[in-house]
């Protein structure tokens, strides 16, 4: 602008003259510009400059000022981060205050199709992953043996290469269930008038059931399929009895914990379970019902801590022995007489009915010995909200080769790790913090992960936003399937149409579950948590948001999960031998989730999508009103409470739509609400060492939803009123708490309750 001025006085006569500044409207005060003198000899020698005509001035400054604007804007659009810069995360985090807001005009943000590309640019070509899931798969690794111990060294070795501001180790001691000593083996034989007959093979010895009690007891033999509640209400139907006798399962749709607690709940002496696939082995799975040490719930496993004398309520009573496919099809021929029993009639789902005086005889014995579990931790600080939490796991052990149960997992892991922190250190600026996690005792039922999220409990729910599990990712690569809490549902679907399908690369992988002949893919493809998942103990036991996803086939399911035959070369051939490919399309689904979830002004959970689930239990509970009304009870409440929910959802994002969001303080309000909606359907009328999963819709207990539904269910005259009042109270006081608490502040809560 001098320029500009020099250049203008220049060409402008001078004359004398004076200029008036006006202060307080009052007092003024003359500037006087006075004119230099002129040389007479100069002047009258030197011939007077062209004076230049307004319009013309005018063109020449409006040229001027017009490429001066340009350049700037210009210098400003084409600024991009520097592919080489580097800095440290942490050390920025430390530097700002919690809540001082980020540079929103930062030119060095990234958006959203920059961080693709920049995700897409570090994710190699599956060298990596294809070497780790070979390395972690050679042999059975189980929690605490030696081969796991240099497993997690070298995760931790792996992560201390990455640009991860922090990795360390997380201990626990635990006693855990092992197969029986060769001097004193689990077996099962048949007897006829208290004879012996046969010895029955049990498969590989080594394969057993994880917590179940030893025991010896006798009995028929009633088939009672998938081991599902309505498949013994199907027994009951045909006149079976199962009580004082053995029940024979298949495996499929439910855990190998809930088939048993259905057959003890129905009576049953023993469980016996063989694999639905036709091959001659059988197949392991523990039998609590839960996760974590069950010999300590709802308090983390220490070294040398003193517990109180108690054991988890989801232990069976009752002894549980998986057998080989050929195994039980010589149990049905001899005492049913026939390879493939049904529930065609009494006769061909229950061997007293033919056999009446021949026994079928088990007796289990397994060994417990306390060992020491190892959590494997790596983080990236985030710059914005280092106090929130992204978290993704993977269980490392396995009770077998492990390729599909924990070596995918484990290298997908690793390959985020590597990646996201590789964006980090060129450009990418989480707002929050990342936890990569190799979980411990997995095949336990998630031992290591509960027992973490025991020991900082009183903590998490406020720190831990979302988790994302990688566990059993590639079991085939015709279909995905994600399993998660609601919240997730919306930004599922945004990312699976953004990655390419593995087998059909010209169709994302929505459009590609769009083409199976899927009517709804939220209700077919999207599914509830597994209880003995990490993911369902992060949401049922502690309030965090979980979603866990695989490829798998699309008409039958991976035969050799949870076997000694889960091995590389069996795993690669499932899916073509392109294991590694379809890994590295799961770990971009992965990858692209966390980068959204750490990276979102807003996080990215869909907390309205609990509306349409309170609705539709609703009506589930409507079919009993006129009982309830019998008792003089009524849904009013209940309603009343869901209602308050949905307005609240809807008030949320009204305020959402109408606040600045260039206000970091009002952005970190608003998301501590919504990163708090699971952790508020968590009752908190009920004891953590009682009833450690409290969540009210997919946890178990009195309070929960599938409590009160089966009181309704399964009472005809003879209903407790007191417990039902109870229940009913129970689940409407949370529905109302949760609404409550997403509303805001107190004052900011209209009407009573």
């Amino acid at each position: 602008m001098d320029t500009v001025r020099e250049f203008i006085q220049q060409k402008l006569p001078v004359q004398g003259a004076s200029y008036s500044i006006y202060r307080g409207g009052e007092d003024e005060e003359e500037l006087h510009i006075e004119e230099p003198p002129r040389d007479p000899v100069g002047s009258r020698g030197r011939k007077r400059p062209p004076r230049l005509s307004p319009t013309l001035q005018k063109y020449i400054i409006g040229i001027i000022l017009t490429a001066f604007v340009a350049f700037i804007l210009g210098f400003v659009a084409t600024r991009r981060p520097c592919a080489s810069c580097d800095y440290n995360s942490a050390q920025l985090a430390q530097d700002r205050e919690p809540y001082e807001p980020w540079e929103q005009d930062d030119p060095t943000q990234m958006d959203w199709n920059e961080l693709r590309d920049l995700l897409s640019k570090y994710l190699r070509d599956g060298q990596m992953i294809d070497s780790v899931i070979r390395t972690v798969s050679k042999g059975p690794h189980p929690a605490g043996s030696e081969e796991d111990r240099v497993l997690a060294q070298m995760v931790l070795e792996k992560l201390k290469t990455f640009y991860l501001d922090h990795t360390w180790v997380d201990s626990h001691f635990v006693e855990l269930p092992f197969p029986p000593d060769r001097n004193r083996p689990t077996f099962l034989e048949v007897s006829l008038n208290g004879t012996r007959e046969e010895t029955i093979e049990l498969g590989d010895p080594d394969v057993y059931c994880p917590y179940s009690p030893d025991g010896d007891v006798s009995g028929g033999l009633a088939y009672a399929q998938y081991g599902r509640r309505e498949d013994f209400q199907r027994l009951a139907e045909l006149r079976v009895d199962v009580k004082e006798q053995l029940v024979i399962v298949r495996t499929g749709f439910i855990s190998f914990a809930q088939k048993v607690a259905n057959a003890e709940a129905a009576g049953a002496a023993g469980v016996l379970i063989y694999p639905e696939s036709h091959n001659d082995f059988a197949v392991y799975g523990h039998v609590h019902l839960g996760t974590g040490d069950p010999n300590s719930p709802g308090f983390p496993s220490f070294n040398h801590t003193q517990f109180p004398p108690m054991k988890s309520a989801g232990l069976p009573k009752i002894p549980a022995q998986p057998i080989s496919s050929e195994s039980a099809r010589k149990l049905f021929r001899k005492l049913i007489g026939v390879s493939y029993p049904s529930f065609a009639n009494r006769e061909s789902a229950f061997s007293k009915v033919k056999n009446p005086k021949m026994d079928l005889r088990l007796v289990v014995r397994n060994t417990k010995r306390s060992v020491e579990l190892i959590n494997v931790f790596g983080s990236l600080t985030g710059l914005v909200e280092p106090e929130h939490y992204i978290v993704v796991g993977a269980q490392r052990d396995s009770l077998g080769p492990g390729a599909a149960k924990s070596a995918v997992g484990t290298a997908i892991l690793l390959e985020l790790a590597r990646t996201i922190s590789m964006m980090v250190h060129n450009g990418f600026k989480p707002r929050r913090s990342l936890l990569f996690v190799s979980w411990d005792a997995g095949d336990f039922g998630s031992v290591g992960a509960t027992e973490w999220l025991e020991g900082y409990l009183s903590m998490l729910h406020l720190k831990a936003a979302a988790y994302v599990s990688v566990d059993s990712a590639v079991l085939g690569d015709t279909k995905f399937i994600a399993r998660s809490s609601p919240l997730f549902k919306s930004l599922i679907k945004n990312i699976m149409k953004q990655v390419d399908n593995p087998r059909r690369s010209q169709h994302n992988i929505y459009e590609n579950a769009m083409s199976q002949n899927i009517k709804n893919w939220e209700t077919e493809d999207l599914r509830p948590l597994l209880v003995d998942t990490s993911a369902f103990a992060f949401t049922a036991f502690a309030g965090v948001p979980a979603v866990g996803f695989s490829f798998e086939e699309l008409d039958h399911p991976y035969q050799y999960l949870d076997s000694q035959y889960d091995d590389y070369k069996r795993l690669n051939e499932v899916v073509g031998g392109r294991l590694a490919a379809v890994s590295l399309s799961l770990a971009e689904v992965a990858g692209l989730m966390l980068i959204k979830l750490s990276h979102d002004h807003i996080l990215p959970l869909d907390y309205s999508a609990y509306n349409s689930a309170l609705l539709q239990h609703n009506i589930d509970l409507n079919q009993y009103s006129s009982k309830l009304q019998e008792y003089g009870l009524t849904l009013q409440w209940l309603s009343s409470a869901r209602g308050d929910y949905t307005r609240a959802t809807q008030t949320l994002k009204k305020a959402l739509s109408l606040s600045d969001l260039s206000n970091e303080k009002l952005i970190q309000s608003f998301n501590v609400r919504i990163m708090r909606v699971e952790f508020y359907f968590l009752s908190q009328y009920v004891s953590a060492t009682e009833f450690p999963y409290r969540h009210i819709l997919i946890g178990r207990g009195e309070h929960t939803l599938e409590a009160l539904i089966d009181h309704l269910k399964n009472s005809t005259n003879n209903i407790d009123v007191g417990l039902l009042r109870k229940q009913l109270a129970l689940f409407t006081l949370t529905v109302k708490g949760a609404a409550n608490a997403l509303s805001g502040e107190v004052w900011e809560i209209q009407g009573s309750f």
